[in-house]
């Protein structure tokens, strides 16, 4: 699975990314996480199996759906406080399969 995370700039879900890896690494699950501002998802986004939006910019989900032709949605907000990686992989992993 390819899963993109999007946030204002890029850097907050950064730190998210190592622990989605960590997470699909003990779980062996094959991943590839990038984490982008969403100026840049809503270009590159399609090349993507799923994409993550940041709380902070959940304002900008309409307007990936109308965009995009993936499953996009934004992080659930404790999840995405916590850095909970483990729970974020499993709710991407959940609409990927749902997608399919």
């Amino acid at each position: 699975m390819k899963l993109l995370l999007a946030c204002a700039a890029g850097m907050s879900t950064s730190i998210l990314v190592k622990k989605i890896n960590d997470a699909a690494l003990d779980e062996g699950i094959e991943i590839a996480v990038q984490a982008v501002p969403v100026t840049e998802a809503l270009e590159i986004g399609n090349a993507w199996d799923v994409v993550l939006l940041g709380p902070q910019v959940a304002f900008k989900l309409k307007q990936f759906q109308e965009t995009l032709n993936v499953p996009v949605a934004v992080i659930p907000s404790m999840d995405y406080a916590r850095g909970d990686g483990e729970a974020v992989l499993e709710f991407a992993h959940e609409m990927y399969n749902d997608s399919k």
